[in-house]
């Protein structure tokens, strides 16, 4: 049972040190909305969403009130909306996107997410119509969010579909060009990807689900960057410990809050994900704490250890916390997001090359990346294609978020505002892997994956 208790010693860590419930997501099944008229599908999707999230923002203010507890975000996940709309056209998909995120208005969440396909072994002919809509979808709507799983350690990667998010992520960025490219940021290239995510732009509702269900994502950045730096001098261990500590206090505060809404909503409480997740504020940030743990900068030799003994740490923290630890859990290292990563990349300490490295010890992957806007669709396909082998080999989630900013060069600076931050235009290799790209199919699932 949770004892109110537990998080009185948080409330400094919530006034001084930008503790904040990052979001609260309620995930719906819209399998029972499947049918052949999009019509009435768009208005069984419209009416569960509207009657199941009808109450969710009210009762997360309540909770938001009554404990004191910053709650930053308010929203939905869906099935992957592929699942339901087999015999659609590209078409037929707008219409749904459309339908989404007149939903999210209608109940005042902030995104909605869902918008996507599981590829990892191959595509329908849904998904294939699907992932032509997505730029379209998202150039269309403000709050629907699209990921599309291109991998698995247990099937392999598919290079075709990695080809199509390509040219996807590009015509994205050209169709909201005077927004920065804005449209990037709400898609997410997967491998492993987790069923209950909370966090945008990367979850959904998955198959494995019950109808309804509570996921709350915590943060905490400043509160970890804080403690290390009262700890001292000490040792590495007794870092480490130092964060566990912290991460369980954390967590604990996403515990209560995933309780109360799960009761108030009369909702089955999903998972708590741990992850430390960044903002832009100064010393919420990621990047900080690797420094305050001895980094002369983020980026600099060293960077990838730290980072392995910091994510290490916060999910040994947080799982004693909650008996149902899932999403992500861990660190993000989202560059536009994270005000220490932005000042890194900036100086040139950080560097994609840099990013990847790191992602093979961190939760997701290369997350808020802005490249420039005339990197080839082959280039993007191969950052992709490199980032999703490090999840397949390694048996985790990895994914990438890039915004290759349409008349934007290196050292440009693209700002989004409020979580989304700004994103300093990161350099590419221009060596091309159009050869090997070109070569389609799938790169068949590592040995490790034959467990049974």
């Amino acid at each position: 049972m949770l004892n109110i208790s537990d998080i009185i010693e948080t409330i400094n860590m919530i006034r001084e040190e930008n503790l904040d419930i990052r979001t609260v997501t309620m995930g719906i099944s819209l399998i029972d909305c499947a049918g052949d008229d999009v019509k009435s599908v768009c208005s069984r999707i419209y009416d569960k969403i509207t009657k199941n999230a009808e109450r969710l923002v009210p009762v997360c203010n309540d909770i938001e009130k009554q404990y004191g507890i910053p709650i930053v975000n308010r929203r939905v996940a869906v099935t992957p909306v592929s699942l339901i709309g087999g015999r659609f056209s590209p078409d037929d998909y707008i219409k749904i996107a459309h339908t989404l995120d007149e939903a999210a208005d209608a109940v005042g969440i902030n995104f909605i997410g869902g918008y996507g396909a599981l590829v990892q072994k191959g595509c329908t002919k849904g998904d294939d119509a699907l992932i032509e809509s997505i730029p379209y979808a998202l150039a269309e709507t403000g709050k629907v969010c699209s990921s599309v799983n291109v991998a698995s350690t247990k099937a392999g990667i598919n290079v075709d579909a990695i080809r199509k998010m390509g040219e996807v992520i590009k015509k994205t960025a050209e169709l909201t060009a005077g927004e920065g490219s804005f449209g990037c940021a709400k898609i997410v290239v997967f491998a492993n990807v987790p069923e209950d995510n909370p966090f945008m732009a990367g979850a959904f509702h998955g198959v494995s689900e019950p109808e309804t269900a509570i996921n709350v994502g915590v943060s905490g950045p400043g509160t970890v960057a804080s403690a290390i730096r009262r700890a001292g001098n000490c040792g590495l261990t007794e870092l480490a410990e130092t964060v566990k500590r912290t991460a369980f206090k954390i967590t604990r505060v996403g515990q209560l809050v995933a309780s109360e809404a799960s009761t108030r909503l009369g909702v089955p409480s999903g998972i708590v994900d741990l992850s430390l997740a960044p903002t832009p504020a100064v010393g919420d940030s990621v990047a900080v704490i690797l420094e305050n743990m001895g980094l002369e900068r983020c980026g600099c030799p060293g960077t990838t250890a730290a980072l392995a003994l910091l994510n290490d740490a916060v999910k040994k923290g947080g799982v004693m916390a909650s008996s149902h630890v899932g999403g992500l859990s861990g660190a993000f290292i989202p560059v536009s997001e994270d005000a220490g990563m932005i000042a890194a990349a900036k100086s040139g300490a950080l560097t994609l090359e840099k990013l990847e490295a790191m992602t093979a010890v961190c939760s997701v992957g290369l997350d808020m990346i802005a490249i420039p806007g005339d990197t080839d669709v082959y280039t993007i396909c191969g950052i992709i294609a490199d980032e999703i082998s490090i999840g397949v080999a390694n048996t985790k989630t990895t994914a990438v978020r890039l915004i290759p900013a349409v008349g934007r060069k290196v050292g440009d600076e693209i700002n989004f505002g409020g979580l989304f931050g700004s994103a300093p235009v990161m350099s590419v290799n221009r060596l091309s892997p159009e050869g090997f790209i070109s070569r389609g199919g799938r790169i068949p699932a590592p040995i490790h994956s034959l467990k049974n």
